[in-house]
């Protein structure tokens, strides 16, 4: 070994000896500092070794003539705390006092060779415990998985009832209504849940004709749902009622103004004679309807004057648009889901009256639902669908 490193290692293990620094960090401090100074001291090189030792630590630094490599620092037995790559320091927990330092560097080098073979020792032991708690831990977990898995399921399918009860009370089947053919179909945007602010609602009146509500509620969630409900639930007493068909819109809107200041929604209404056909349709910034003919052909029925639904300004249906059904003749009114799948309204519409006339001599139970599946083939934005079908039939 050169002297001079011979003389630097000395120098090392008597302030650690002073600093009563046990023989396990020593051990590691001096192979560090060899590591890092024993190329500059054997090519004569100055390396400056300070010490200091205060607040129950041992400091230690060296200035190195050349900064040393960052891959050659994270090598090191013991990593420093503090300096540059050329001035590397260290802080070592100093002991109850001073110990005796090794007779010399052999003495000195095997006592710290049994330290850090007890300390191998000791972590490997504790390795293993740690192991085995680790095992029992991962058992426990995994009973604690498998209960919650099991408990998660039964809530799955205490949920589903609920979803399924609270659909059945949202959305009512069709009404028995002699000379016309009836069907729903509803696509939520989250399936797991069956709220949302597209609701609709359809009676007959004592007069026999048809009343049918439907509404798209601004926003989404249980709020939506309930200023849907509100509105449905409105416009149903006002009918009952007698009040003008109209002026159900405004009149609605005017009622829920004092109890709902925060409710928006758009609306359209359809009101339909069974026993002739007469359609009449009331539209607050809804969606225009489709007429699809037996004969296969599809128009829009857009009102003749743009009306605005609940809780926006001028709210009302201006202008209402009438139609006559014929035997066979099948209306669609719908939310908006139905046509923005792909982001484009113009487009949705095009769409639309594209795939409505192959559906035109499609069974009615099962119309709503094949349309909304070929108008939904490529979904680039969702939103809840709602679409209803009325077909009238030949014969009351």
């Amino acid at each position: 070994m050169h002297p001079a490193l011979a003389r630097f290692r000395r120098r090392l293990r008597v302030a650690c000896a002073d600093a009563g620094v046990p023989a396990d960090d020593r051990a590691r401090l001096v192979l560090s500092a060899t590591l890092l100074a024993e190329a500059s001291l054997g090519a004569g090189r100055r390396v400056v070794l300070e010490t200091a030792a205060a607040e129950h630590r041992l400091a230690v630094t060296l200035r190195l003539p050349e900064p040393v490599e960052q891959a050659r620092r994270n090598a090191l037995p013991l990593l420093p705390d503090a300096g540059d790559d050329a001035t590397p320091t260290w802080y070592l927990p100093a002991g109850e006092g001073p110990v005796p330092a090794p007779a010399d560097d052999e003495a000195a080098t095997r006592e710290e060779m049994l330290a850090l073979i007890a300390r191998a020792d000791g972590l490997a032991q504790q390795q293993r415990e740690l192991k085995h708690e680790l095992a029992e831990t991962n058992s426990g977990v995994l009973a604690m998985y498998v209960e919650l898995e099991e408990r998660d399921e039964q809530l799955r399918t205490a949920h589903a009832f609920i979803f399924r009860e609270l659909e059945d009370a949202l959305r009512p089947p069709p009404p028995d209504a002699p000379g016309l053919g009836l069907a729903v179909h509803y696509s939520p945007t989250d399936p797991d849940s069956p709220t949302g602010g597209d609701l609709y609602d359809w009676f007959v009146l004592p007069d026999g004709s048809l009343h049918v509500t439907l509404v798209d509620a601004v926003g989404h969630g249980v709020t939506s749902t309930r200023h849907a409900l509100t509105a449905t639930h409105a416009i149903r007493t006002l009918a009952l009622q007698g009040h003008p068909f109209h002026n159900l819109i405004a009149r609605t809107a005017e009622t829920l103004a004092r109890i709902e200041p925060d409710l928006m929604a758009t609306v359209l209404l359809a009101r339909v004679d069974p026993a002739t056909g007469e359609t009449t349709l009331a539209n607050g910034g809804h969606p225009p309807p489709v007429l699809v003919t037996e004969a296969g052909a599809a128009e829009l029925l857009p009102p003749p004057v743009v009306g605005r639904g609940v809780g926006f300004p001028d709210p009302g249906s201006p202008a209402l648009t009438r139609r006559t059904l014929r035997p066979g003749d099948t209306l669609l009114l719908y939310t908006d889901g139905l046509i923005e799948s792909r982001r484009d309204l113009d487009e949705g519409l095009v769409r639309l009256l594209d795939h409505a006339p192959a559906h035109a001599r499609h069974p009615i139970d099962a119309l709503p639902r094949d349309l909304v599946t070929r108008m939904h083939d490529v979904v680039l934005h969702t939103d809840d669908t709602v679409l209803l079908a009325l077909r009238r039939t030949e014969h009351l």
